[in-house]
């Protein structure tokens, strides 16, 4: 599964959250909402399911390129 990183990050920012509340929220560590975010580290299923849920969105839709600028 390859997902659209910058949709993790640009839903995350459109939040307010930090990686860390994301990371609380989806039950996956800060240290791994980084690294998927940053395109060194693909989500295992289970992950990517819990982080599209708290982000309001369906799983296929992390897969899709972030429609908004990304700040680095």
């Amino acid at each position: 599964m390859n997902i659209g990183m910058t949709k993790v990050k640009s839903e995350r920012l459109r939040k307010g959250w930090s990686q860390q509340t994301l990371g609380f929220h989806a039950g996956v560590a800060a240290s791994d909402v980084s690294r998927i975010e940053n395109g060194r580290m693909i989500p295992y299923a289970c992950q990517a399911e819990r982080l599209a849920k708290v982000l309001g969105l369906r799983t296929e839709e992390l897969q899709e390129p972030a429609t908004d600028a990304v700040s680095a």
